[in-house]
């Protein structure tokens, strides 16, 4: 029997991921811990398991992960609109800081921006322990898949640093035919998703087309935006394994040849890290940064929509078909193996680099749990938790 999830309104998407926008500090693995509880956990917007093949698929595909998954999300709930309405709403709050930072706030600098910042790491890590743990249960609940979850975890781990996220979740879904081929599958929960197949088409053709149109364009003209535009799209079209990955590739591309500095080219990476939503604004960044240009606001959002595009397009290529593929049998148990890779993929990313790079000794231990009992016991929302612990993160510093 197919199930369809109750639909909403495009407001309603705008509102909910607006608010995410806001609070979801900690980077992309922290964001979809974020939408887990939120989105999935509490709105139930969807099951668990299309929440973890919406993952794996954004692991999947060049571009930044958590607004793929958060542009799926949104088409899920209401259309076409309703994805450009999450990915507008999530990315707002940290686009519109990020140019005023662009314009010399140092709202992040000193001890006391220091100490805030780590705060909110902290929180970050114990909300995607939250999102393990859920997904764990539903995703991973025997021997076999668990066994493939760490299989996932030690590939992330010690594989290829590029493309180690991709080649656990291709190794994921192979076990998962060889182990689940002749097992008892569940009916599929099919979702019905409000797309088409000339959609999909449309995002495919759009984005192999700029893919060979923006680099020659911007070879051949003199105007800077073009010169942007082709510069940003390519380096978003790069980037597998997660949105750090787009630091060397930005850094070739607007420092090598002089358009920002290299101290201020960092400086915006590193409040990029601080702020809450996708780590990809930092391309708004560095847009409005370019020195001698009298239009700093419109390159930004130039920078920002032609960093984002192609990851967005390539999402957009393959949901309307994706609903369809996995009703078949071997898909089926692929997508029991790609699961089980998905839960590793996010263990391995709680360790590093949340764990290993925010907890430096027992007070950053004591407040990790304490936000993580917080979360799991006392039910109490992240929104609050965050504020709690970043009180209590300056007061540890302080006395």
């Amino acid at each position: 029997m197919k199930q369809e999830p109750g639909r909403g309104t495009v407001l309603e998407v705008f509102l909910a991921f607006l608010r995410l926008g806001c609070v979801s500090f900690g980077g992309p693995v922290a964001h979809l811990g974020y939408f887990q509880k939120d989105l999935i956990a509490q709105r139930r917007w969807c099951d668990e398991d299309t929440f973890a093949e919406i993952i794996a698929l954004a692991q999947s595909l060049p571009g930044p992960s958590s607004s793929q998954v958060c542009f799926g999300l949104g088409i899920l709930r209401a259309g076409w609109f309703g994805g450009l309405a999450a990915w507008i709403g999530f990315t707002l709050p940290s686009a519109v800081l990020m140019l005023v930072f662009a314009y010399g706030t140092a709202y992040l600098s000193g001890p006391l921006g220091a100490r805030v910042v780590h705060g909110l790491q902290l929180v970050s890590v114990a909300i995607v322990a939250q999102a393990v743990m859920t997904m764990q249960r539903s995703l991973a609940p025997d021997r076999e898949r668990m066994t493939l979850a760490v299989i996932a975890l030690a590939i992330v781990l010690f594989g290829p640093s590029h493309f180690a996220t991709l080649l656990a979740i291709l190794v994921g879904g192979a076990a998962g035919v060889l182990l689940f081929h002749s097992a008892a599958l569940p009916e599929p929960k099919v979702v019905l998703l409000p797309s088409s197949k000339r959609e999909g088409i449309f995002c495919a053709v759009g984005l192999l087309a700029l893919l060979v149109v923006l680099p020659l364009a911007g070879y051949l003209s003199h105007a800077l935006a073009i010169k942007v535009l082709s510069a940003f799209y390519l380096c978003g079209a790069l980037v597998f394994g997660g949105g750090h990955v787009v630091l060397p590739l930005l850094k070739t591309a607007v420092v090598d040849p002089g358009w920002v500095k290299e101290s201020v080219f960092l400086s915006g990476y590193g409040a990029a890290q601080a702020l809450p939503g996708p780590l990809f604004t930092f391309g708004g960044f560095l847009g409005a940064s370019i020195q001698g240009s009298a239009h700093r606001v419109w390159l930004g959002l130039l920078g920002l929509i032609a960093l984002s595009a192609p990851g967005l397009l390539a999402m957009g290529a393959i949901l309307p078909f994706w609903h369809r593929w996995r009703e078949l049998r071997p898909m089926q148990a692929v997508l029991r193996g790609v699961n089980a890779a998905v839960v590793g993929v996010l263990i391995a990313a709680l360790f590093s680099p949340l764990w290993t790079s925010t907890v430096h000794g027992p007070w950053d231990f004591l407040i990790v749990l304490v936000a993580f009992v917080l979360l799991t016991q006392w039910k109490i929302q992240p929104v609050a938790v965050v504020g709690l612990m970043l009180v209590l993160s300056l007061a540890v510093h302080v006395f």
